[in-house]
């Protein structure tokens, strides 16, 4: 060899990522010029774009091929743990009792139900075999026949009539949730020639004459609900409201009494609800109060002492509501009603559910949500609340699955870190609580091999941010641990505490995992939501760090062996911290991520992107707002320097995150970055959820587990 060859630079080796080409377009507000260059990524009709993206998904194929046994068998671990062939609680409505069944090997479940046998007790579920059908059980849907032949199917909306003889389910195959209505005859199984298109989630029955629905304007905001007369061509429906406000959604529903239909609007701050007798379907809906910037209400309705009357939900006293009550023809402002629940600063009210006989209500405390019951007195009207009690220092419990007015019991759901999911049926008249059903987890699991405990980390500015920590107790924490750290803070949406059949595949790994509830969530009541929004937002980010650091402090983890996960808005605090705090972690997961979030909020044409300025602020028209987004904008502050190793997945037909974010993100980290590896995953069908059925699902959630296991621990099986 001569000297010359043997001094010659050795070609790099392993898969060689795409370079993205710049075309740079520039932004012009308040006086501010950007220059992008990727944005032409957006346009995903083009050639180019897609082939960059078939490119990315090749390089991230082949990079990641080493972890295929890891991921296999992660899968594997899911069939063994969760079991297969299944079937839900019943659920008692009208004359039947409804519920699901899953079949191994089958990607999506039956919808079923048995009618209720005359003379059992009217509210003790029935119990029936997971394994084979009872006589007399009906299928209403079959959702593997409804998918066969569809890259992408979930179901948006199921509804039955009062009678039992009607079903309306709406189906999306595209994952960019817009929905058809179909319309079928359970007495027959046919088919009605009715249907409904372009619909958003939900929608409901009056009668069995008349259906409503809302749909969306071009920006996907649900601004109009529609009045639908069985046996007449969508045509001929009446829009029996429209919002033009483009802050406000809208939304309908009836009742749980079935008294009244009630059509509620809202955006980030105001609330404002409209109410119709359901035997008037075709009346005009009357406003319960107008609309006040700031006041958020809802409602719900209550029969008391023979009177009807509406229990309502409100801000207007204290940003962690409390609860009223008033008259069902409405009123003029909050002071008119009786306040049933006082605001209180440590407790935020979520919500209340009416029922013949008791009230529930939904409620967070010292981070944790909890239920609690009140009877209702024949004579004496409103009693107290009295809470529910649970045993565990961390859990999850609420209410659902409810949908008869003179029910006398309440079903209920209940989980924790470690404990898997569970339903009870409680008796609000006599405390008695009753488990109908455990989940079962396969593969030896035993709850008393695991431990889930509080901590609390300290912010920058000295506020208290609670940390959920969980592990096996075999792996102890006087030596520092593979960590992997997940995080969300947006939209008062809480991290709370509940079993995940997949994280037992990195706990079983010696993974420790942390939650942290960082500001801008809504763990610790409105004003913690408060204090991560709007010009604020960048305590959701400083909170993070600062979790990282508690944690590489106490010696529970270090760099090298600390990932971080988030999805959605969560991958809009993954891409702050990478640029603020990125030297903490060895590698960062953003799952379909916020990474563009000014470019969007400057669009108002997008999806959402106006309805958002009360989350976000409003750059378009605010210089202040503007400057302060720019500021953390993850695409927009890479700069030169190393990185963790980071993993973005999106989805091409995502109409809440658009992929085009991600992906200019990742090309922007290759061509900026000093150091670090970049990978882009794009599903080329699904939306904003990921893909549909069961085993499509695991294996597309196996595979961001097993990239973050084998960083922090390095295995790869």
């Amino acid at each position: 060899m001569s000297d010359n060859a043997a001094t010659r630079p050795t070609a790099p080796t392993g898969p060689v990522p795409p370079v993205a080409p710049k075309h740079p377009t520039v932004r012009r507000f308040h006086g501010n010029d950007f220059s992008d260059d990727y944005e032409w990524m957006r346009d995903k009709t083009s050639r180019e774009t897609l082939d960059y993206l078939e490119a990315e998904n090749a390089y991230t194929d082949s990079v990641t091929a080493p972890l295929e046994g890891l991921r296999e068998a992660i899968v594997e671990e899911m069939k063994t743990r969760v079991k297969q062939t299944d079937m839900s609680v019943p659920v008692r409505m009208g004359g039947h009792w409804y519920y699901a069944r899953t079949r191994e090997g089958s990607s999506y479940p039956l919808s079923c139900r048995l009618a209720v046998t005359p003379g059992a007790d009217a509210w003790t579920p029935p119990v029936i075999s997971d394994d084979e059908s009872p006589a007399g059980e009906q299928v209403l849907l079959d959702q593997n026949v409804l998918a066969e032949g569809e890259e992408f199917f979930q179901i948006g909306c199921m509804s039955v009539t009062t009678s039992g003889d009607y079903l309306a389910y709406s189906t999306d195959t595209t994952g960019d949730e817009r929905f058809t209505m179909h319309f079928k005859d359970l007495r027959s199984g046919d088919l009605l020639a009715d249907e409904l298109t372009g619909l958003f989630y939900g929608g409901g029955w009056v009668g069995e004459d008349y259906f409503f629905y809302v749909k969306c304007d071009q920006a996907w905001r649900p601004y109009s609900v529609w009045r639908h007369r069985m046996g007449t061509p969508q045509e001929r429906d009446v829009c029996v409201f429209t919002e033009a406000d483009e802050k406000f959604w809208v939304d309908v529903s009836t009742t749980r009494s079935e008294k009244y239909i009630v059509i509620e609007v809202g955006s980030k701050l105001t609330g404002e609800a409209h109410i119709l007798e359901a035997d008037n379907p075709t009346g005009q809906f009357r406003c319960v109060m107008e609309r006040t910037p700031g006041v958020d209400y809802s409602v719900d309705h209550a029969v008391v002492r023979g009177d009807d009357r509406l229990v309502v939900v409100h801000n207007a006293n204290g940003v962690n509501y409390e609860v009223a009550e008033g008259p069902v023809d409405g009123f003029t402002s909050i002071e008119e009603l009786s306040v049933l629940v006082p605001h209180d600063d440590t407790v935020r009210i979520e919500g209340v559910d009416c029922f013949r006989d008791h009230l529930t209500l939904g409620y967070r405390k010292d981070a944790i949500g909890r239920i609690a019951t009140m009877n209702l007195d024949p004579e004496t009207g409103y009693t107290e609340f009295s809470e529910i009690p649970f045993d565990e220092e961390l859990y999850t419990a609420g209410s659902g699955g409810n949908p008869e007015w003179d029910a006398p019991v309440i079903r209920l759901g209940y989980t924790s870190w470690i404990t898997p999911n569970q339903v009870w049926d409680y008796r609000p008249a006599t405390g008695e609580k009753t488990l109908l059903k455990q989940q079962e987890v396969g593969g030896g699991y035993n709850p008393d091999d695991y431990i889930a405990e509080r901590m609390w980390a300290t912010a920058t500015d000295g506020t208290r941010i609670p940390v959920s920590v969980i592990r096996r107790k075999d792996v102890t924490l006087d030596t520092p641990r593979p960590v992997i750290l997940y995080g969300y803070g947006s939209y008062e949406a809480s991290n709370d505490p509940g079993f995940s059949v997949m994280g037992l595949s990195a706990l079983n790994r010696g993974v420790v995992s942390v939650q942290a509830h960082v500001r801008g969530g809504g763990e610790m009541g409105r004003a913690w939501y408060d204090a991560g929004k709007m010009l604020s937002k960048t305590n959701t980010f400083d909170d993070f760090i600062a979790v990282a650091d508690f944690l590489i402090e106490q010696g529970i983890t270090t760099p090298e062996l600390l990932a971080a996960e988030g999805a959605s808005a969560g991958g809009l605090l993954m891409g702050a911290v990478a640029n603020r705090g990125g030297d903490r972690f060895t590698a960062i997961a953003a799952i379909v991520p916020f990474v563009d979030p000014l470019t969007s909020m400057l669009m108002p044409e997008l999806p959402l992107t106006v309805t958002e300025w009360e989350e976000w602020g409003d750059p378009l028209h605010d210089t202040t707002v503007y400057d302060y987004m720019r500021s953390y904008s993850p695409y927009e502050n890479v700069t030169a320097k190393h990185y963790p190793d980071i993993l973005a997945v999106t989805n091409i037909n995502d109409t809440r995150v658009l992929y085009v974010e991600p992906a200019k993100w990742i090309a922007k980290l290759r061509a900026t970055a000093t150091g670090g590896q970049f990978l882009l995953k794009v599903r080329m069908a699904g939306g904003h959820g990921g893909v549909s059925g069961r085993y499509d699902k695991w294996r597309e959630s196996a595979f961001a587990a097993a990239w973050l296991i084998n960083k922090v621990t390095g295995k790869t099986s």
